[in-house]
This record gives C-alpha cells, structure tokens and sequence, in this order.
C-alpha cells in the first residue's frame, strides 16, 4: 500500500501555573504530534498511558452560526442526524456499538462548532475511528424521510423541554434577535424555531452535511493509551480516502454595536418570580479585552464582596443572588447581567440597584489581591480541564479550531495572568458605562406591573398545547441503501482486541484515634487534589417540623469562621485557587475540597475553621433563610421540581425524606440560629466521620495534616432517630399534577425499593441496565428513538443506607402523554416476562468492559472510595460485581427483574395540562388520576 506523506509537528509543551511565586511553580506538560491529511483533515495525537482508555474526539466548524434564516436549528438537528445510522453502521448501532465496548460517547452544538466523541478502552480505538469516518464520509446516502422525521420530532421535543416548557426559556432567544441586526450569524439560538425544524426536508440536511462535514473542516484529536505508528495507520486507513469538500469560508470577527438600548417584556407561564437580564455587545474570543471583560464579570457579581452582591443581595434584599459574565465566543461577544428577583419584586427597582452597583463598582474599585484570587481560581480549573483523556482532547481541539495552534493554550494562560487593573478599568468604560443594552423583563403571567418602566411586549408567540408541533412519520417502506464505492471495504467492522487489562486502585486506610476513618488513593498524573470530610446524620436526624435544617446548618458552614468574615473566608479559599463546600445529603454532611496539592495543608486549615469554628453569621442566616424560601416559591412552576416533589411524598410517606431537601416555606421559616447550633452540637462528632482523599500525595503527608483536627475534634456518643423505609403501594395509582398550558408532560414513576447497603442492590441495578440504565436501554429506544416523543427516558435504582426507591423518567410531547405512560407500564411488564439472550449479553459486554473507564479522574476516585468506606464495602467489591456480571444468565437477570421491578405495585405520576390530559390518562388501565394542584 502507498503511503501518504504528511506534515509533522511535534510539540511538548510546558506550562507554569501559580508563577506569582517562583518557590511555587507547578509544571503541566501536554505533548503533541499534529499533522495533516492531504484531504485537509486535521489530525492531533496526545499519548498518555495513564490508563488504558482512548478518547476520540472529532470537531467540525461548522455550528448554528452557519445556518440560514428560515433554516435554523440545523446544525444541532444534524448532530442527532449523525447517530442515526451510516452506509456501514446500521440502526442505533453507534451507541450499541460502544456501550458493547465498554465506552461512552456523545456530541454537542454551539454557535461555532460542532462536536462528537468517544471514550473507549484502548482496544476499542479502531472500532471508534471506523464509526466516526463512516458518518463523516457516507452518511448521505442513508438519511430517509422516515429518519429524519423522527429525529425532527425529538429535537422538538427537546426545545420544549429547554424552552417552551421552562421559565424564562424563550430569554435567549429574544436577546440574540435583539443584539445582533437580522442576518447576523449569532441572531437565532442553537435549537432553532420550531417551524424551521418542521419545515426542514431531507434535501435540506443532505446539502448541509456535504458542505460542512468534511474533511478539511475537521479537526480529529485522539487522547490517550495508543502507540502513535498503530493509529497513524488506523486514520490513514479510515479517514484518508474521503475527499475533501469545498473551500469554507474564513469569517472574522463580526462585533456589533447598539444604536439605542432597548426594553423588552414577556409574561411567562412557568415562571413565579420575575427575571431581569441586561446584555451589552462586546467582543470576539481570544481577543485582549475578552480577557479583562472575563475579570470584570468575577469583580462586579463573584463572591460576597462583589458591589452588586452587596447591593442587590445584602442591602436591598432583592435577590438572592447576580451575576454578571461575559459571553465572547469567535465572531462576537456578549456581557450579561443577570437578576432573578424575589417573587413580588419591582423590576424598575432591579434595574435601578444594578446601576447603583456599577456606581459603588467605579467609587471603591478593587486590589491587586483582588486579581490575584480571580487567577488562582482560573489556574486550578486550568489544571482540571487536562485531568481526563477526554478533557485533554476537547481542549486540544477548542484550540486548534479557534485559533489555529494547539500550543495556544500555553498562550492563554499567559493572557489571562497578564491581566491587569488598567485592562479591566478600560473595558468597564469601553463596553458598559453609559452603554447601549437589551434589556428583559420576564415576570409571571399576570404581573405585568413588575416590568421595568417603558418596557414593551415582546410579542413571542407560544405553541398551541393542542395543536403541538408534530413530524408525521410516514410508515412507508425504504429502499436498500445505496453504498458509495470505496477501495477500502468499509462494511468489515473491526473487532475489538483483547480486553485491556484494567489495574483497580488499591486504597490505603487509616484512622485517627479521635475515630477519623480515613480511605486514600495516590493519583499523581496532575497536581492536583480532590477530598472530603463526611460527618454521617445529614437530613435523616431532622424532626419534619424542621424540615431543611440539616441543609441550613451546611449553608451557614459556608458563611465564615470565628476568626473569619464570609467575606474574609471567600477571599482565603479563592487565594488558594480552590473551592470549598459544605453540603448536606440524605444520610451525611459532607465537607468537599478541589485543590492544587501545593495547597493541600493550607485549605485542610481552612476545612479545621469551618468544621470546628462556624461563625453562625446572623446576617447570612437572614440572608440563607430568604434565599432559600425564594428558592422554594420559583419552584412551584418547574415542572420536573412538581414531578420530584409529589413521588417522593408519595414514596417516603411521613417520613424526612418525603421533604424537599431544603424544606418548605413553613419549616425554613421556623428554624433558629439556635436549631442550627443544637443540631451542630448533637450530631457532628469524629466518631461519625469519613477522610477520603485522591491525589498526588500520600498517607504519611495526609495523616500529619490531620492532627490539628484530629487533637481538636472530640468524640460523643450520637443516637440516630429510627427510619422506617415505607412498603409499596398495593396497586398503581396515577396522579396528574395540573400545569395549565404545559408544552410538555413530565413522567415521573416510582416506588419504594431496597438500599444501596442492600445485598442484592448491585443485582438490582445491573437488571435494568437494559431497561432503563442506558441510552440503549428498552424505554428510551421506543420513546425517543421509534417513537420520538422525547429527548430520552430512563430509569434507575437509587438509596443510601437505610432507604431505595426506582424510579422511571421522561418528558414527552403532551399529546403523547397516554400512550408514553402505557409504554412504561407495558414494558415493564414484558421484561418481567422474558429476556433474551441478546439483553444479557449486551449487559454484561457494557459493564464488564466499562471497567476501564472508572477510575481515570480524582473525581472517580472520590467516588469510588466515598462507596466503599459509605457502605463498609470490601477492597475489591468492584472484582465482586465483575464475579456477579461475568456469570449473568437470562434467569438470573429476570430473577431480580421480578423481585424488584413491577409495575402494579408502582407510583405515576405525570406534570402537565390538566385540561388535555386527565381524561386521556383514564385509558391508561390505572385508574383514574388523582388531581394534584400546588
């Protein structure tokens, strides 16, 4: 065979973070090989032998940005298109395929690009490789009226799952037909108007996929466990015989400027507090002023100290929170200013604090120490963003798209440290004193007098909840698909090698002898280190008459230490360039700690304060107890918060978990700085406490950083109320919680079922893995993949110690309300019946060779640890659960199918329009529904 000649570029590049402090320099060192294809491919390869996984990522620039007016919402249609099926790979079978492999995968749209990628065991790279070039150079041929019209229907269903259906979902619409003149690339949204994705035709989309999924308008990065001669042939191989397209053409910056501030309102039917969003023009991305623009946003709303926070949040009590970011992506740029205001709050009022801000902004200005957190910050998540295969790849090819040079990332963290106070004072003055804005107001149907004066109806137009938009399908017969000639027979799908063998992390244990129970990993890729402290008790010690308490003791944990201000501890954290967070859970609160291991004993210092010295800030319990209770009122028009809300009553019966997590406005409104003290007395004690730790040190350094805890912290003795874990119900039951003019129906079916500390729990879960635990899964296959009622439905089992639910989920079309609900029903009932073969072995290929991929990142390991020590699980419970798989048979998987999954003793709940929907569901063969109104 010929070979191809190429041009080669191998880079290593080094960067340095933290370098404020020669003595503290950290070093991330990310080598390269870039090349190209004759047919304009652009190949990037990262070897890392970490693990033995692969990520392959394939990025397109192509996006939204290059669709048309009365075409738009084609570039994201187009990426569901492409996981349809290709001349060589058949129906549904890019998921089958690598979920069989043991990997994952997926895509996404932006404006200005689009992507798909894979993460799969190392001997499953070529598999990948050979998927991805066949929907890259012969997919045409196989898009159908037929396919088309289904994924049309589940892309609809999605905007009214984002959108239609959500508050303030038609926000972003408005202020990008606004902000950018008619014609301008950014003027329309990702997902496009709903009669532009009912009107598309396979033409449409078959002229799209020509001119932009080509060769020389991709970029292929591959991440991880190969040896570069194997791979360079694999994508000689596969990618090399596809011809390039049509030049594309090169777009520069399109910056726009406003000529008149504008004021918009809408009055929105899910929402129950009013929004106000200001928006100003600003630049491209990369660019100088993006930079600073970046700053300014984490200045004006980021943290306690920001002077919009101090106005609108902490003296006029508006809100519960702001922010202020800018948005600069490659052809313009946006700087948004965000308020939610509290249920009943004047807009004109917001609008007039925003401004005062700005002004408290230009009078007290801010330090040098200020931009010294804002860095730190921005070099840890710097950090992060190479800690996976995957996140390596993205970045790699974010990179070489937009800016033509992998190595660019070198350059924008030097940009983003070379930012200075006179950056930031300038593009304050360029692009937001005294500037042109789009400005909305979005306040809830029938509270017009909430807008911002001079406002004008923004007139957006709303589906017909009876007439929705809908696809036919038409049930004709296809022809065969016709191949393109190939020299290379692409119809040989490659076969997978041998497993890799996967090498499970061994932890190491200790203890403290205050009872600290501590669980570690050493992970030494990155400098980086993950932790928490989990101090067992969380919600299930609360009286349901103080519903929210433990989640309130957690907030206030976050809010300054004896010798520390909320303010002060901020600045300490964000110094460090690290995030600490108090948390409640079901069963423990849990301290969590993101880190550079440079750090390490300086933030475990600062966990010492919050742990053992909270401040019980009487100012930030006001404030807290106000968020909270806002919180709650915003709720009552989400959808999937109604779904959630009403099955776990049902599901927990009297008991805590039946409650929000946050409580209810009643209860919040009871709780005292004193409950939250004598809860805090009561219930944390070391005797309780869990360290787990995953990163680049080891036992000895962590062990010697607890001792000041360890000789602070004194153990007692704790008695834990008695839960009692609810039975199912004797019968299905429907309930309809009523939302008049619901876009969409959210599914929500439960039940009480068994612990994760239960025996057969692991059993349980590997049986609805092809049920519901996977996009391959029975539910989602019908509902959205044949049917295309819905963006996707799943199910799961799920508990802690002492309690377990399963649960199923959807959000469907409203007039596929009825028969999504029989499908559910009707299903499950099948799979008790029978399960073939193919479904067993399907499972077991899944999880089996899943394994490669759990223990990559410090956040797995987190994970994984947070298991084992949560549940008193034994070192090699994962080689437990491999046991369980390997030896799967159909009886086994229908054994635990039967004991655990049936659809009579089961809760359905269904959120939607009453009006449409309640004498539908009396088909159903549940009953009749039981109506819900909150």
């Amino acid at each position: 065979m010929k070979r191809l000649l190429y041009f080669t570029l191998i880079l290593g590049f080094s960067v340095l973070v933290s370098c404020r402090n020669e003595s503290e320099k950290v070093t991330v060192t990310i080598p390269i090989e870039k090349y190209s294809l004759p047919n304009g491919l652009t190949v990037i390869l990262h070897q890392d032998k970490s693990d033995p996984i692969v990520s392959v990522a394939i990025y397109y620039h192509v996006g939204s940005s290059r669709e048309s007016e009365g075409k738009t919402g084609f570039a994201h249609l187009f990426e569901h298109m492409m996981f349809q099926r290709s001349e060589n790979v058949g129906e549904d079978e890019f998921f089958r395929n690598i979920q069989e492999a043991g990997g994952s995968l997926n895509g996404s749209t932006s404006q200005d690009r689009t992507n798909y990628y894979e993460v799969v065991p190392k001997n499953a790279l070529e598999l990948a490789l050979w998927m991805e070039s066949d929907r890259m150079g012969y997919l045409e041929n196989t898009v159908t009226k037929r396919s088309f019209a289904n994924q049309q229907n589940v892309v609809q269903n999605e905007k009214r799952e984002s959108v239609d259906n959500a508050p303030y979902g038609f926000n972003n619409e408005l202020i990008l037909k606004y902000l950018y003149p008619k014609g301008h690339p950014y003027s329309w949204t990702v997902i496009g108007k709903m009669e532009d994705l009912a009107n598309a035709t396979v033409d449409d989309v078959i002229a799209f996929h020509r001119k932009f999924y080509v060769p020389n308008n991709a970029f292929l990065v591959v991440s991880g466990d190969f040896e570069p001669a194997s791979v360079k042939e694999m994508i000689d191989k596969y990618f090399g015989e596809i011809p390039s397209g049509e030049p594309i053409e090169k777009r520069g910056p399109m910056n726009v400027t406003l000529q008149e501030s504008v004021r918009l309102y809408h009055e929105d039917n899910f929402a129950r507090a009013p929004r106000l969003t200001i928006v100003y023009p600003t630049v491209e991305r990369y660019s100088k002023d993006s930079y600073a623009l970046n700053f300014l946003g984490e200045l004006l709303s980021g943290g306690r100290k920001s002077p919009l926070y101090k106005v609108l949040v902490k003296d006029k009590k508006l809100t519960s929170s702001v922010s202020a970011r800018n948005g600069s992506q490659e052809l313009a740029g946006s700087f948004t200013v965000s308020v939610t205001a509290n249920p009943g709050v004047s807009l004109s009022e917001v609008e007039k604090a925003i401004f005062e801000g700005y002004e408290l902004f230009e009078k007290e200005g801010f330090t040098e120490e200020d931009l010294n957190r804002i860095k730190a910050g921005y070099e840890t998540s710097f950090v992060s963003r190479f800690a996976s295969v995957q996140g390596k790849a993205f970045t790699l090819a974010e990179y070489a798209m937009f800016t033509g040079d992998p190595e660019f990332y070198k350059k924008d963290l030097a940009n983003i440290q070379a930012v200075t106070i006179a950056d930031i004072k300038r593009v304050y003055e360029k692009y937001i004193k005294g500037r042109n804005f789009i400005e909305t107001s979005f306040v809830p149907k029938g509270q017009v007098n909430l807008i911002v004066e001079g406002s004008v109806n923004a007139g957006i137009e709303e589906e017909d909840v009876t007439k929705a938009t809908e696809v036919k399908i038409e049930d004709i017969a296809e022809a065969p698909i016709k191949k393109t000639p190939t020299k290379l027979d692409r119809s040989i799908k490659p076969v997978p090698g041998p497993d890799p063998e996967v090498t499970i992390p061994e932890p190491w244990t200790g203890s403290m002898t205050n009872g600290i129970k501590i669980w570690g990993i050493k992970h030494s890729e990155l400098p980086l280190v993950q932790y928490s402290v989990a101090i067992e008790g969380g919600r299930l010690m609360e009286n349901p008459s103080k519903a929210g308490l433990a989640n309130l003791v957690a907030t206030m944990m976050n809010e300054g230490t004896k010798n520390k201000t909320p303010e002060e501890l901020e600045d300490a954290i964000g110094l460090l360039g690290a995030s600490i967070n108090v948390r409640s859970t079901n069963e423990e609160i849990i301290i969590s700690v993101n880190t550079l291991t440079k750090n390490f004993e300086k933030t475990l210092a600062l966990v010492e304060e919050m742990l053992l010295e909270p401040r019980w800030d009487e100012e930030q319990f006001a404030l807290a107890k106000s968020r909270i209770v806002n919180n709650l009122k915003r709720n009552t028009a989400n959808p999937d918060y109604l779904a959630s809300r009403t099955l776990n009553k049902l599901v927990y019966g009297d008991n805590i978990l039946a409650f929000d997590a946050t409580g209810t406005e009643e209860t919040v409104s009871s709780i005292t700085i004193d409950d939250l003290k004598d809860f805090y007395d009561k219930y944390f004690t070391p005797s309780l406490a869990r360290f787990v730790v995953a990163g680049d040190l080891d036992k000895e350094r962590v062990e010697a950083a607890l001792a000041g805890i360890n000789a602070r912290w004194q153990p007692k003795e704790v008695s834990a109320p008695e839960f009692k874990q609810p039975l199912p119900p004797e019968k299905p039951v429907v309930y309809l919680v009523d939302v008049p003019g619901a876009k969409q129906s959210v599914i929500n079916i439960g039940t009480p079922s068994i612990p994760r500390s239960h025996p057969d729990f692991y059993a349980a879960t590997v049986a609805n893995y092809k049920l519901g635990g996977s996009f391959n899964g029975i539910f989602n296959l019908i509902l959205r993949e044949e049917k295309g009622f819905t963006y996707g439905a799943r199910s799961s089992f799920s508990g802690g110690k002492n309690f377990g639910a399963f649960t199923a989920s959807s959000r469907v079309r409203t007039n596929a309300t009825l028969e999504s609900v029989t499908i559910f029903k009707t299903e499950m009932e099948k799979y008790r019946k029978e399960i073939p073969q193919e479904y067993v072995d399907f499972t077991k290929s899944a999880l089996m060779k899943g394994n490669a991929l759990r223990f990559e990142t410090l956040g797995s390991l987190v994970d994984m640890l947070n298991t084992m020590s949560a549940y008193n699980l034994p070192k090699d419970y994962i080689k437990k659960e491999e046991a369980f798989v390997k030896e799967l048979t159909t009886d086994k998987l229908l054994e635990y199918a039967r004991k655990y999954i049936d659809p009579a003793k089961m809760y359905y709940v269904v959120v939607g329009d009453a009006k449409t929907q309640a004498k539908e569901l009396e088909k159903a063969g549940l009953g009749k529904p039981v109506i819900v109104r909150y």
